[in-house]
C-alpha cells in the first residue's frame, strides 16, 4: 500500500454529522491515530488550519487567544488544542457571539485531562468524539459494513460478508495493531516506529499531564501494565516493578488512561451484589504497542507466548470497544468474577438484557465455557444466550442458545 494512502475511517460520517449541529467538534485519542489526517479528508476549503504542537503558535494562543482566535477566524480547526486550554474559554466566548455550526475543530491526545476544560467552557456547544487505532474491519476495508454485536440476527448478518481468518494471520493482525503508520506502509520497521511513538509519548503527551521525575520508572509501568494486559489492576504489583509508590502507580496509570494508551475495564455489579470484586481490569488499547513494550519479536512468537490469550482478549476488547463507541455502548460494557473465581470475560448491558461474552483461543469451543453465566445476577434484567468469540473461521451453535462466533470476522 502506497505509504500516503487514506485508509477510510468509520468515524468520518459521525464527525460530518457533528459538525452539523455543534458550533465545535472535538476529536480525541492517542497520539498518532489519524485524528489530523481524518479530518483532512473533509475539511471544508475555506477552513484555516493550525498545529498547537508549534511552538510560535502555542505562544500565541497562549499570549492572547481571544485575539488569536479572531485573527485566524472561523471555520477553524486546532490541532493538539491540550496545550492550550485557555483557549477553550476563549472559543466559547466566540461560540456565544456568533453560534453557528461548524466553526471550530478540535483535536486532542489527551482525552479525559482535556474532557474538564471542555465540561468547564463548552458544554452544549460541542460534539466529542474518541478515535482510536484502526480497527480490524479498518485493517480489512469492510468497515462500511454493520458493527458486530452479540445478536444472532446481527452475527448471522456480517457473516457471510467477512472475511475471517486462520490463527495466525489473526495473530499477525494483533502483532502489528491498528497504528495507521504501520498499515499505510506494511515494510515500516516496527521496533523503529515504537521507539520513536514512545519517545514522542514520554516527551509530549506525558510531561504535558504531569511532571513525571523518573522517565525510566514510567517506562518499566508501561512494560508491566502491558505485561498485565486483561488481568485485574493491582497497583501494588505494578509499583514493586517500577520501584515506586502504589500511589505513584496510580497516578502514573491515570496518565495512561488519560492519553488513550489504556482502558480500565469495571467489574459488573447491581445493588444486591455483595461478593463481586471491586477491582478493574486493565486493557491496552493497540495490541501492537503492548505486544512491542512486552518484547515480543514475532507474530509467531507471540501467539505461542505465555500471553497468548491475555493478548487475544484484549484484541476483542479492542474491537468491542470500538464497535460499541459507534452505538455510544461503550460505558455498558464490564466483566463478572465473584468470589470463587467464576468469570465471564464481558457482560454488555443494553435495553434490559445481558448479553455475555467470553473470549477463547479455541476453534472448538463448547456450552461449558459459559457455564458462569448461570450465577450472574441479573436483578431486573434478562441474560441473554451467550457468545463464544474464539478462533474458529465459521459461526456455529454450541448448545443451550449459545454461539461461537469467529474473532476475525467481528
Amino acid at each position: 500500500m502506497n505509504e500516503n494512502e487514506y485508509i477510510p475511517r468509520k468515524a468520518l460520517s459521525t464527525v460530518e454529522e457533528m459538525s452539523r449541529s455543534f458550533p465545535c467538534v472535538l476529536i480525541t485519542g492517542a497520539r498518532q491515530v489519524g485524528k489530523s489526517t481524518m479530518l483532512k479528508q473533509i475539511m471544508p476549503g475555506d477552513m484555516n488550519y493550525v498545529n498547537l504542537d508549534d511552538f510560535r503558535e502555542l505562544r500565541q494562543a497562549k499570549n492572547d487567544p481571544i485575539g488569536y482566535l479572531e485573527e485566524k477566524g472561523t471555520p477553524l480547526c486546532i490541532d493538539e488544542v491540550q496545550y492550550a486550554p485557555e483557549l477553550l474559554r476563549a472559543i466559547k466566548w466566540m461560540v456565544d457571539k456568533e453560534d453557528r455550526p461548524g466553526m471550530y475543530w478540535l483535536t486532542g491526545s489527551q482525552r479525559f485531562h482535556m474532557m474538564k476544560g471542555v465540561s468547564e467552557s463548552l458544554a452544549g456547544r460541542v460534539g466529542i468524539l474518541e478515535l482510536c487505532t484502526l480497527s480490524q474491519r479498518e485493517i480489512t476495508r469492510t468497515s462500511n459494513e454493520a458493527d458486530f454485536f452479540p445478536t444472532l440476527e446481527r452475527m448471522t448478518e456480517l457473516m457471510p460478508a467477512r472475511r475471517s481468518c486462520d490463527i495466525n494471520e489473526l495473530y499477525a493482525r494483533i502483532w502489528r495493531g491498528g497504528y495507521p503508520a504501520l498499515h499505510r506502509d506494511l515494510n515500516r520497521n516496527v521496533d523503529q516506529y515504537f521507539d520513536s511513538y514512545l519517545q514522542t509519548y514520554l516527551e509530549r503527551d506525558v510531561q504535558a499531564l504531569t511532571q513525571v521525575g523518573d522517565k525510566n520508572a514510567f517506562m518499566v509501568l508501561m512494560q508491566s501494565a502491558a505485561a498485565r494486559t486483561g488481568q485485574q489492576l493491582v497497583y501494588a504489583d505494578l509499583a514493586k516493578d517500577a520501584g515506586i509508590s502504589p500511589k505513584t502507580a496510580k497516578s502514573w496509570v491515570s496518565i495512561l488512561e488519560a492519553s488513550g494508551i489504556v482502558t480500565l475495564l469495571q467489574p459488573y455489579s447491581i445493588n444486591t451484589i455483595k461478593r463481586l470484586s471491586k477491582s478493574p481490569k486493565l486493557y491496552f488499547m493497540d495490541t501492537g504497542l503492548c505486544a512491542w513494550l512486552c518484547s515480543w519479536p514475532t507474530p509467531a512468537s507471540l501467539q505461542s507466548g505465555a500471553m497468548s490469550g491475555a493478548i487475544l482478549e484484549t484484541w476483542v476488547f479492542g474491537q468491542l470497544y470500538r464497535a460499541l463507541g459507534s452505538r455510544g455502548l461503550r460505558s455498558r460494557l464490564s466483566y463478572y468474577r465473584d468470589s470463587n473465581g467464576a468469570e465471564v470475560d464481558f457482560l454488555l448491558e443494553h435495553s434490559g438484557k445481558i448479553y455475555p461474552m467470553e473470549v477463547k483461543r479455541s476453534s472448538s469451543p463448547t456450552s461449558a465455557d459459559l457455564k458462569a453465566v448461570g450465577g450472574i445476577p441479573t436483578g431486573n434484567a434478562e441474560m441473554q444466550p451467550g457468545v463464544v468469540l474464539c478462533t474458529a473461521r465459521e459461526m456455529f451453535s454450541i448448545g443451550k442458545g449459545h454461539k461461537a462466533f469467529p474473532i476475525s470476522a467481528m
